[in-house]
């Protein structure tokens, strides 16, 4: 119950329509205990007494009330559902606020397929018992306690008779909820990674085809399916067996009360209406119980999902301003510094993927960071925007800590194309927009032709206002990186991340990009992580990473004069064609010598 009482703020939003919703239920658990007396009126004074008029007026009050009723419960589900379907927008709303305030660390150990779960099924399982709550579980324990009393009024010494009988139902019932969360957590879990293979196969669907792998990836989906069909099975059975057990309790309490009731009536100690009476109210106090015992899954799966839930809002993530956080300066020169860095991508448990980095980029320069897949290239642009704080070191911008200044103003004034380009369904106005959205057409038109997009965008149906399919799939590789690239321009970062983001392009277009980026008429440092060493030919500083270490950097020159590493990547991707007494090449035709 704690789980639920920390999303109860979601529910205390809404708490009028709430009390509304309680109070109708309340009048309506009054009716319906109402009823059992009338039917004893009808049998005591109307039918044995042979009095017609107590048996009409007495119908018709029951009518009247069946009607009332009918309209409150309908009052009842009203309110009860706009306060369930409220709390689930909201937590929708917190889950998602929240996930965007994840490090990558934090979306690391958190799958998408776990998250989406989250928002999706966890929340309906918990706006379930919340209206649940406000339209029959509330209703239930109300009758009960109602029912008990008018049991007790109406044969105080029958009603201790039962008393054992409705202690042990009440015990089976608290016996089923309690073993039922935990199962209904381990068949969530189970989902979680049922929905991590569909997710991954779906994306990955043309690698499937591509490799023949179908068949495998069916039985590794048909394997986890089955083992959340198993899980499922497994609490149906479990609660399979409460109904039979209360219908015997409830059996055994009829019996009870025809027999010890019949005694007191032969004895003159109690008439036939108040038999039948009893034996309503004991209807009204057991059904209850049935209902709480078949809706105890509704329950359990609700707490389970309230726990699985408050997993997510608890997470405190990795990166976040600290106390003294200040803005980022507008004055910025872009000046980052390196300082005895380190990282290890759990903490310091795992083998350290970067150690002692000690690097500097000036103010408007290009560092390009070249070295081997898996070397460590993208893990350091990645700690420049906190992506992931760093284990040890430091990381300076302007000489102040990064981690002393605002997370969100970091990232206002740095613009990143990423290895995996991703864009969104819309227009390529939008998309190259996403950064900026005040920005004007001849913005975005200046953006795209520095990231010599403006051609093959006009050449596109629709032009700026071609609707861009999911994840950009009616655009080349190419066509996607150059967008991504104008993106990011448009945004006139201080500081500049390409992360090998020119791959898909052909090397005459990636000089042309080049030339454009060192003629924008804003300053920026650029930070750019390559495979291709023609990316890296003309760039202020090359930093040779190797095994989480820089082995070397300077200019294309001076490496080609001290680093064998440097020397063998060039070797083996240009070969004899470029001799260190010739200028860097500048565009396709210095690298055709």
């Amino acid at each position: 119950m704690n789980q639920i009482g920390k999303l109860y703020p979601y529910i205390r939003r809404y708490w009028k329509r709430a009390l509304l919703a309680l109070s109708l239920l309340t009048s309506l658990v009054f009716f319906d205990l109402s009823i059992p007396r009338l039917i004893e009126r009808i049998i005591d004074q109307g039918i044995i007494q042979k009095n017609q008029q107590v048996v009409i007026q007495t119908a018709l009050i029951m009518v009247a009330i069946s009607l009332v009723s009918t309209l409150i419960a309908i009052g009842n589900n009203y309110y009860s559902v706009q306060v369930g379907e409220s709390v689930a927008r909201d937590l929708r709303d917190g889950l998602f606020l929240k996930i965007q305030t994840y490090s990558f660390g934090d979306l690391d150990r958190q799958k998408t397929g776990q998250l989406m779960v989250r928002l999706t099924s966890d929340v309906a399982a918990f706006k379930n018992l919340v209206q649940i709550s406000l339209r029959i579980g509330t209703r239930a324990p109300l009758l009960m306690v109602g029912s008990l009393l008018l049991m007790i009024n109406t044969s105080p010494s029958l009603a201790l008779t039962m008393l054992p009988l409705l202690l042990i139902t009440s015990v089976i019932i608290v016996f089923f909820i309690v073993k039922m969360e935990p199962l209904f957590r381990t068949v969530q879990q189970k989902l979680d990674r049922l929905n991590n293979v569909l997710q991954e196969n779906v994306a990955g669907v043309h690698l499937v085809k591509a490799f023949v792998r179908a068949d495998f990836e069916g039985e590794r989906f048909e394997a986890t399916n089955e083992e959340v069909t198993e899980r499922s099975v497994e609490v149906m059975e479990f609660m399979s067996t409460m109904t039979p057990a209360l219908t015997m309790c409830i059996n055994i309490g009829v019996v009870i009360v025809i027999w010890a009731g019949g005694l007191q009536s032969i004895h003159g100690n109690l008439s036939i209406g108040q038999i039948v009476a009893f034996t309503n109210y004991l209807m009204t106090t057991m059904t209850p119980l049935t209902m709480m015992t078949m809706l105890s899954n509704t329950w359990a799966s609700g707490i389970a999902s309230a726990k699985r839930i408050n997993e997510v809002l608890d997470t405190v993530p990795e990166v976040r301003d600290a106390p003294d956080a200040q803005p980022f300066s507008p004055t910025a020169l872009g000046k980052i510094v390196f300082g005895n860095v380190s990282f290890h991508y759990n903490g310091t448990n795992d083998e350290p993927v970067l150690e002692d980095i000690n690097l500097v980029i000036e103010p408007g320069k290009t560092v390009a960071i070249l070295g081997a897949t898996g070397s460590g290239k993208s893990t350091l642009i990645n700690l420049v925007p906190r992506f992931y704080d760093v284990s040890n070191g430091v990381i300076t911008l302007d000489g102040t800590d990064i981690r002393r200044i605002q997370v969100d103003a970091l990232f206002a004034q740095i613009a990143i194309v990423p290895q995996e380009t991703i864009l969104f369904s819309g227009t390529v106005r939008d998309n190259i927009r996403y950064g900026n959205p005040t920005a004007s057409d001849e913005e975005v038109i200046a953006a795209a032709k520095a990231a010599q997009a403006y051609e093959f965008i006009m050449a596109l149906s629709q032009g700026l206002d071609t609707h861009i399919e999911q994840r950009g799939a009616n655009l080349s590789g190419g066509q996607k990186q150059r967008i991504a690239i104008a993106r990011a321009l448009l945004t006139h970062p201080k500081i500049l991340i390409l992360d090998d983001s020119t791959s898909a392009v052909d090397v005459e277009t990636e000089t042309k990009i080049q030339d454009a980026l060192g003629a924008q008429s804003f300053k920026h440092s650029t930070l750019v992580v390559a495979q291709r060493i023609s990316t890296v030919l003309r760039a202020d500083k090359i930093v040779v990473i190797d095994d989480g270490r820089i082995a070397a950097q300077g200019t294309h020159q001076e490496l080609m004069k001290n680093s064998d590493i440097y020397q063998e990547i060039y070797e083996s991707q240009l070969g004899n064609g470029f001799h260190l007494d010739e200028p860097v090449p500048g565009g396709v035709e210095g690298m055709k010598e």
